[in-house]
């Protein structure tokens, strides 16, 4: 190498060492949305939040320059009206014609008027901003929809207004009002109720003419129950008339249609056993013995004397006593 060079060499180190590098600064324009160059000399176009060469802005469908112009972007691309309206916008329901970027789209399922163009098919009043209703591809305001077609009410006849409010059972349908106890007129709401003969009821009122009551007490049987002549009573109602004894799943005989326990009956009513003095109540096939207005249990029917069983045998009164024909004649001797 030669010395002069060397030098030289060394003296550009030492100055690069002395003076670090600074960073070039970049003298490269924005990059055009349209052509993906740099924008580096003239005027250039900024629009849609990006920047273009003056030429390249313009429209998507027929490359009409768009700078100064009017123009609508959609899905992140620039067209001039026309090529937006012809390619993009909604025709109107009813005159058919393009609604244009000047004019409001209104829409529903998919269906779209002008702002003017929205009204009743009926009364031709506009909808907007009120409440409609639809049907068979026509729309109606809703005093039109109503008196064409809104279903009516079981109650009062007349028919439901657009936005109010229906109780609905078995496909019958009420006003909130309407809904009411068909005995007391009281509104249900919310309360329980019972149908009966195509009828509602609360049920304060279909027990009092309807459920089950007790013949003695005269109030609802809500559960179980006891039949007594075919009549219903609650168990805890169904008593011996003599003593209030519950009769419920007990034995009892009745006298003048009223139940008595087996006890009280015997005591009350059943025939005396003339040798016992107890009652003969017949309980469990009890047989007895009558002969004069006398009766006795079978078991009591013997002989005073030898008190043998007189069942069955001939048998001889002594006043009050009966005797075996032996020992009558024993008493004779």
């Amino acid at each position: 190498m030669h010395p002069k060079t060397l030098i030289r060499s060394h003296a550009r180190e030492l100055t690069r060492l002395r003076n670090p590098k600074k960073k070039r600064q970049s003298k490269m324009g924005p990059k055009c949305a349209g052509c993906n160059e740099s924008i580096i000399t003239g005027e250039y176009t900024k629009a849609m939040d990006r920047d273009w060469h003056t030429q390249h802005f313009c429209c998507d469908e027929c490359r009409d320059p768009l700078t100064g112009k009017k123009y609508v972007p959609h899905e992140d691309r620039p067209y001039c009206v026309a090529c937006y309206e012809k390619s993009f916008a909604n025709a109107c329901d009813k005159c058919h014609k393009l609604i244009g970027i000047d004019s409001k789209d209104l829409s529903y399922k998919d269906r779209h008027w002008h702002e003017a163009c929205f009204k009743c098919t009926t009364c031709d009043q506009s909808l907007v901003d009120k409440q409609f209703g639809s049907k068979n591809d026509d729309i109606y305001c809703g005093a039109c929809y109503d008196a064409q077609f809104a279903s009516r009410c079981d109650g009062c006849h007349e028919a439901f207004v657009t936005g109010t409010k229906k109780m609905e059972y078995k496909n019958r349908q009420w006003h909130e009002q309407c809904f009411c106890c068909c005995a007391c007129n009281t509104p249900i709401g919310t309360r329980s109720f019972v149908p009966r003969d195509q009828k509602i009821y609360c049920a304060t009122c279909f027990e009092d003419k309807f459920a089950t009551k007790c013949v003695r007490c005269k109030k609802v049987i809500l559960s179980g129950g006891v039949t007594y002549k075919n009549e219903p009573w609650h168990h805890d109602c169904f008593t011996c008339t003599h003593c209030e004894k519950s009769l419920a799943g007990e034995r009892f005989t009745s006298r003048d249609d009223r139940p008595y326990c087996a006890d009280c009956f015997g005591e009350l009513f059943a025939k005396r056993c003339s040798n016992c003095r107890r009652p003969i109540t017949g309980a469990g096939g009890t047989k007895f013995i009558s002969f004069e207005d006398r009766h006795w249990h079978n078991d009591c029917f013997y002989c005073a004397a030898c008190k043998t069983s007189l069942v069955g045998r001939g048998f001889i009164t002594d006043d009050s006593d009966i005797i075996c024909p032996d020992c009558a004649k024993k008493k004779l001797l």
